[in-house]
């Protein structure tokens, strides 16, 4: 990411926080360079972190710090990252039962462009949303899991019924190719324990909540290689389940064997590498997210998944 990028996340982070933090631009900037710079934190990631670290300053909820006063209005195509303050409008596609009772509705938002899950709080005490209906939503926060992306209603969020129909559009893809890379961060992971939180620990710690006892997962952050160019592939836990035949208590097992929690991502490696497959799902980002995975007959040509994986490594 370039300097010129980096200093606009530290403006909007500042134009958030003005009303109550004396803090410039240039702090806040120099906090981002240095995890997206020295300690390699993905951008998004770094956000939220300096997002944080100023809301437990100025002893703020993050529901209570609202937007930058002239939010974006956009689609949801449009929505590919996190700690954004948006206005859209949306159809209510589907409402899904709450697992929690901090969370007041949860379900599937859509416009022409796709669809995008919604999570509305129960202390924010907003109307409910009806199945089926349209609203203008404004002031809006994204957020981002696995490359997936969402929106959280908070008590700034205004509800406006619009009476308008909205025909839901797919964002779904489907793509057939080798998989030539696993990359870091795959195999046995933990997630933070947390409420509504779940992102992956980095040695024992969430970017968020600091340190924590986490809970395992599986995932794979795949590559594959379509002969064309190159696809990122995010596998949740089912679908890694699927793909290895490897179940998440198999994998804990083989960990504890060998006190070891990569010999996982690279009995998964052995078992898929250079294999030939097709994965469908909805692209959220630079990740297409794998809801259905095929193994193919067709083995991948070897020699062009080697030089492939090689370059990736």
């Amino acid at each position: 990411m370039s300097d010129t990028d980096l200093r606009t996340h530290a403006e909007e982070v500042h134009d958030q926080f003005s009303d109550h933090l004396d803090v410039t631009v240039e702090e806040i900037l120099d906090r981002l360079e240095t995890l997206v710079g020295e300690y390699s934190v993905p951008v998004d990631e770094a956000r939220r972190s300096v997002v944080s670290h100023y809301l437990d300053e100025a002893g703020l909820e993050r529901d209570e710090l609202g937007g930058r006063g002239g939010n974006d209005t956009v689609q949801i195509e449009d929505i590919d990252s996190a700690e954004r303050w948006v206005d859209l409008t949306a159809k209510v596609v589907d409402l899904w039962e709450a697992r929690s009772d901090a969370v007041g509705q949860v379900g599937l938002l859509g416009d022409p462009t796709g669809t995008i899950k919604f999570t509305a709080w129960a202390k924010s005490d907003l109307p409910d949303l009806a199945e089926g209906e349209v609203y203008r939503l404004q002031n809006v926060v994204t957020d981002e899991y696995e490359g997936r992306f969402s929106v959280k209603l908070n008590r700034t969020t205004t509800v406006e019924a619009v009476e308008e129909d909205l025909v839901v559009g797919d964002n779904d893809e489907e793509i057939e190719g080798a998989l030539v890379d696993i990359q870091s961060g795959s195999g046995l992971i933990k997630r933070c324990p947390e409420e509504d939180c779940t992102r992956v620990l980095q040695n024992g710690r969430c970017s968020e909540h600091g340190e924590v006892e986490g809970e395992f997962d599986l995932r794979i952050k795949g590559v594959v290689d379509d002969g064309t160019e190159v696809h990122e592939v995010i596998f949740d836990r089912e679908a890694t389940e699927d793909l290895t035949g490897i179940t998440l208590e198999e994998a804990k097992d083989m960990a504890m064997d060998a006190l070891d929690t990569t010999v996982v991502a690279d009995e998964m490696a052995a078992d898929t590498l250079g294999r030939y497959y097709r994965v469908s799902g909805p692209t959220m980002g630079r990740y297409l997210l794998a809801n259905d995975t095929e193994l193919l007959d067709e083995p991948a040509d070897a020699e062009s998944v080697l030089i492939t994986a090689r370059s990736i490594q």
